[in-house]
């Protein structure tokens, strides 16, 4: 088993060090890969978040880190809520097995 996750880092290892100099196979002559959103077709916060992504993507890189435990915790608040409505109780840990 030793042997094995060797010859697995080993692996891990030699495409980190190799695959960088695959990527710039085509050359010196290539253009710069420019990456955008299309923000024609959307308004309000979807356009907001787009043009967000088009001028910066370490800004959006760091509302979408906040942004999504902050949606996460709305949702499990809510998904709480609800199957308490319903008559789900999960915070006592009584089996019905006895």
């Amino acid at each position: 088993m030793r042997k094995l996750w060797a010859q697995i880092t080993g692996l891990g290892i030699l495409a980190f060090l190799l695959l960088p100099g695959m990527a710039q196979a085509a050359g010196p002559a290539a253009a710069p890969l420019v990456i955008v959103a299309d923000t024609r077709r959307f308004t309000g916060w979807e356009a907001w978040w787009t043009n967000l992504y088009n001028e910066s993507h370490f800004y959006f890189t760091l509302v979408t880190v906040v942004t999504i435990p902050i949606v996460g915790l709305i949702f499990g608040v809510l998904a709480d809520i609800i199957m308490g409505g319903i008559g789900l109780d999960l915070k006592s840990r009584e089996l019905a097995e006895h």
